[in-house]
């Protein structure tokens, strides 16, 4: 068996030393099946839906990660539903991008299985981008399909009023005023900076 050598020292050889006996221990680098290793990977199992995975991964702030997840997610359904639509453009929200999540948003909306959250957070990028008067008919609308239910779309929707009405008459507000805050999975309320 041909052995390697390299020239090392100093601290690299001090270093190297220490790697050489740390692999030593109780087996090495090839360990028994006692240690602990990460499992292997069950090739026959079935995948998770990447809708569900795209989710978990924006309720965790993992942005770039949904968007990946939603991606596969339609090559798997072979269409871009509305709920894959939705998730990107949160996930888009969420990374700031709030061109790219307008026009996610719309183009959710315009599918038939528009929800209230899809109307409620292209009324959050309107109210980012400062069109008050457009973002509160979608917060109006969110809320007439959430039956009058949903406490923070109500709250939204109070807001781009109060926005909207006070505008005339007050100095703009600088948009660093609100914040976005995340609600649930997909769904963004507006609240006041802190």
């Amino acid at each position: 068996m041909i052995k390697w050598l390299w020239r090392v020292s100093g601290p690299a050889a001090i270093a190297t030393a220490t790697l050489g006996l740390a692999a030593c221990d109780t087996g090495g680098l090839s360990a028994s099946g006692d240690g602990v290793f990460a499992p292997g990977v069950d090739y026959r199992a079935e995948a998770e839906d990447g809708v569900e995975v795209g989710h978990r991964l924006l309720a965790s702030g993992e942005y770039e990660l949904a968007i990946k997840a939603f991606n596969r997610a339609a090559v798997d359904r072979g269409e871009i539903d509305g709920e894959i639509l939705s998730g990107l453009g949160a996930a888009n929200l969420g990374l700031g991008r709030l061109g790219q999540a307008e026009t996610m948003m719309r183009r959710a909306i315009a599918k038939p299985d528009v929800q209230p959250s899809d109307l409620n957070n292209l009324g959050v990028v309107l109210m980012e981008t400062g069109r008050t008067a457009e973002a509160a008919q979608y917060f109006q609308r969110a809320f007439a399909l959430s039956n009058g239910e949903d406490i923070a779309i109500r709250d939204n929707l109070r807001l781009a009023l109060a926005k909207s009405e006070n505008s005339a008459t007050q100095v703009a507000q600088k948009s660093t005023d609100f914040t976005l805050v995340r609600r649930s999975r997909s769904e963004f309320t507006i609240g006041p900076s802190p």
